[in-house]
């Protein structure tokens, strides 16, 4: 059977070859492509090295096509290995296109861009000091053996749904042809797609949503096909050339591809293409075909806002903190302006205000992509927090405020569809119009908003009497939450809440007691009681308060053991706090539940940094006993690597040792240690790595103990904390979330210190980044809350 199936394929090749070649116009023609549905689909490689999208200015809080910046763009794209990856039209997380990249052909040689050239990304518009102005990038890939180059310039179109792609292919030896190969994923999955070929246009499409890839010259020849199956790579890879096309997938969908051949590269040669997107083949080819008019220079003037024109620069111009906090950098605010811009990028265009993650897929290129699928491109209420936070710190002050009335999109409300139990907590992950994904309750993460709305208050963002309007509609049924918590009824979710206890701390693993949800709640209690207060309802200030101090009271009995099971590090004394404790006995040794292919230990045998939050809010002091009594364990490298948490870094051309820590010991969320195999299969072998936001945590606590002390060494917390931050981040100038700490078997290429393919950029890194910054700057912790602080830890009550 095999045999026959391979005799009747190449039979079927050559009859389309001859019909083909008797075909002065073959785009007019229908050829179709055998072998649907192709490979199954997954994702691209999320270690991103770049991302765009054009700016947009609100109008009215919205975005609008009749604000000052025009149509509204609503086009992101991705940068990974050097090639385009995934790119989004529509809502943030809708992808269309998984990659688009060159094969180039030669004497002996068939490349592929992504794998076998060395890659090397810098912005395309940058002030005189290096720093970027725009999110347009410049990509140059350079075959390892000299034979050849490819210069890319990618950005989008701020007045169109479109996105340009320059490339100036260098040859540096005759008879070399490069073909674009492109792989849509259209509507946000990759099994589902048709595929069609114009004279100098690429078309794919699932249901109503169409991407046209438009060239500005004819291609030479161009085909499509089913991946894997007849995408045209076997051809490439066995004859090195494209001898028989398909016009078209025809009425079958799938996991296509799309090849066009280029000229014969001359020595350097310039081409112009433009992904245009839309509701009908039309449109997508009309936006294409109004941008690839307006050319080059046009376009990418306006979305870098140069001129009269609205773009990122004015974007930048417009944080009034940018060049003060780029004095506290240690890279002249490189990685500060970078941050600024990838944090706004990663807002949805609709949902205006919905803040996601990351604009990635983590361990994309091993997962499956059948069917559709945000990744990191939703909203999570904490990493939002964190996102609004930065943005203040930067001195915007229109987008956390957005933020922050985007809010109630992710609050369970009685009216919220399948909800049959309690309200006011705020859902764990949502898609960015609200619809909900995961619904397990944290209780930070309905904390967090109170949090936001009282610092937007204390900015002077928010007016006294928004700030009591918003604490009826939203933020009073939250507080009331995190006091009374309720039978939850919501999808799969069954349980009853009873605080300060959580079902899922802010790993989203495990339930009990955790001191960082415990920090968060405390908080967010006392910023509720200060809205009753200026709303008037004395007796719900006085409950808020009463339950804080209640919650506050529990934080040492429920999570900070004294007869800890650490025993084979260099600190044994057994006091310390814990990630977890399941009831409220942090002695007992109760195992915690088996997460990330890892079996549950003994609680007392899993650090955690974040009884440092308790710090940074102030509901503990610095110098408070059982925080300075627990550093020691989380800071001991001599524990074995399991139950490690702490790591040092070395980079290259600087003989100073740099922190990390990772989320905590037992970590499974990552690589496996044993064949370097991406997160995914739930073995006893993945390793949670190196966190890069943990290091900024830590440079907060630092900087608010040498406060304690009268005496900030902001020369040291900048040369440890924030450089070390500044190295983490990738040539492109984007902080993952995850850096390679070298245990295990490494993935290939991977180096110590470098991000893995976790998920990057990742916005939280970003925002830990900024408000470091801002802290240093200003000389006091950002996140801290002054209520909080003088309640607790400047009462003596947390010390």
């Amino acid at each position: 059977m095999i045999i026959y199936s391979k005799i009747k394929f190449w039979v079927i090749a050559f009859l389309l070859l001859v019909l083909a070649s008797s075909c002065s116009r073959p785009w007019e023609k229908e050829i179709i492509a055998p072998g649907a549905p192709g490979n199954a689909s997954v994702w691209s490689y999320s270690g991103k090295t770049g991302i765009g999208t054009s700016y947009e200015m609100y109008q009215n809080k919205e975005f609008s096509d009749k604000s000052e910046t025009g149509t509204v763009s609503k086009v992101w794209f991705s940068l990974a290995n050097g090639v385009l990856t995934e790119t989004m039209y529509g809502l943030i997380h809708e992808a269309q296109l998984k990659e688009l990249q060159f094969i180039v052909v030669g004497d002996g040689f068939v490349d592929y861009e992504s794998t076998d050239t060395n890659s090397e990304i810098s912005y395309l518009h940058t002030d005189e000091e290096g720093r970027p102005l725009s999110l347009a990038y410049r990509v140059v890939n350079t075959d390892i053996e000299g034979k050849y180059s490819i210069e890319k310039h990618f950005f989008t179109d701020p007045d169109g749904q479109s996105l340009y792609m320059r490339v100036l292919f260098n040859a540096k030896e005759k008879g070399i042809t490069p073909y674009l190969y492109a792989n849509p994923h259209v509507n946000n999955t990759g099994n589902g797609d048709y595929a069609k070929i114009g004279r100098k246009s690429l078309i794919a499409w699932d249901g109503d949503t169409y991407m046209t890839i438009l060239s500005d010259e004819r291609f030479e020849k161009s085909s499509v096909g089913f991946v894997g199956v007849s995408d045209g790579l076997d051809q490439i890879n066995e004859t090195g050339k494209l001898e028989y096309f398909h016009t078209t997938t025809g009425d079958t969908a799938g996991n296509v591809a799309l090849m066009a051949q280029l000229d014969e590269a001359g020595g350097s040669d310039t081409y112009d293409f433009v992904i245009g997107f839309g509701q009908s083949e039309e449109s997508s080819m009309q936006q294409a075909k109004n941008t690839m008019r307006k050319g080059y220079d046009d376009v990418l003037a306006h979305y870098n806002g140069e001129g009269e024109m609205i773009g990122w620069e004015d974007y930048l111009g417009a944080l009034p903190n940018l060049e003060q906090l780029s004095t506290t950098s240690t890279d002249n605010g490189k990685l500060l302006h970078a941050s600024a811009l990838v944090l706004k990028a990663q807002e949805d265009k609709t949902h205006a205000g919905a803040l996601i993650a990351s604009l990635s897929n983590p361990w994309g290129e091993t997962a499956s992509a059948e069917d559709p699928a945000t990744g990191y491109k939703g909203v999570w209420p904490r990493d939002f927090y964190q996102c609004a936070m930065a943005f203040m710190a930067l001195g915007d002050y229109e987008t956390p405020l957005v933020a922050f009335e985007y809010l109630p999109k992710v609050q369970v409300k009685p009216s919220t569809p399948g909800n049959k139990g309690a309200s006011g907590w705020f859902m764990q992950k949502t898609h960015v119009d609200g619809e909900i994904e995961w619904v397990a309750v944290q209780l930070d993460q309905t904390a967090m908003p109170i949090m936001l709305g009282w610092k937007l208050h204390e900015q002077g963002i928010l007016s006294r009497d928004e700030a009591v309007e918003w604490y009826h509609t939203m933020l009073k049924p939250a507080a009331d939450f995190l006091v009374e918590g309720g039978k939850v009824d919501l999808d799969w979710n069954t349980t009853t809440i009873n605080p300060p206890a959580t079902q899922q701390e802010r790993w989203e693993e495990q339930h009990g007691y955790s001191p960082s949800t415990m920090a968060a709640t405390v908080s967010g209690l006392v910023c509720a009681a200060d809205f009753a207060e200026w709303a008037g309802d004395d007796d719900s200030r006085d409950k808020y308060l009463e339950t804080a101090d209640a919650y506050e009271s529990m934080i040492e009995p429920t999570t900070f053991t004294t007869s800890g099971a650490l025993n084979d590090g260099e600190y044994q004394d057994g006091k310390y706090f814990i990630r977890i404790s399941r009831n409220k006995n942090p002695n007992d040794g109760e195992p915690i539940g088996d997460n990330n292919g890892r079996k549950g230990l003994n609680e007392t045998k899993i650090l955690d940094g974040g009884f440092l939050e308790l710090v940074r809010y102030g509901v503990r002091d610095a110098n408070n006993a059982s925080v300075v009594a627990s550093l020691p364990e989380l800071d001991d490298t001599s524990l074995k690597h399991a139950l490690r948490v702490k790591y040092l870094f070395t980079f290259e051309n600087d003989n100073n040792v740099y922190p990390g820590w990772r989320r905590y010991g037992n970590d499974g969320y990552g690589e496996d240690t044993a064949d370097g195999s991406n997160y995914g299969e739930m073995t006893p072998t993945q390793r949670g790595r190196v966190w890069p936001f943990f290091t900024g945590e830590r440079g907060h606590y630092e900087l608010a103990k040498q406060l304690k002390s009268n005496h900030a060494d902001t020369d040291h917390l900048r040369n440890t904390y924030v450089k070390a931050m500044e190295y983490f981040a990738n040539k492109g100038l984007m902080l993952p979330e995850q850096v390679w700490d070298g245990v295990g078997v490494a993935p290939a290429g991977y180096e110590t210190g470098e991000g893995t393919n976790s998920a990057t950029p990742l916005a939280w890194t970003h925002a830990e980044y900024v408000k470091l910054l801002r802290s240093i700057s200003d000389n006091a912790v950002w996140d801290n809350y002054p209520n909080v602080s003088k309640r607790y830890s400047g009462s003596g009550r947390g010390e």
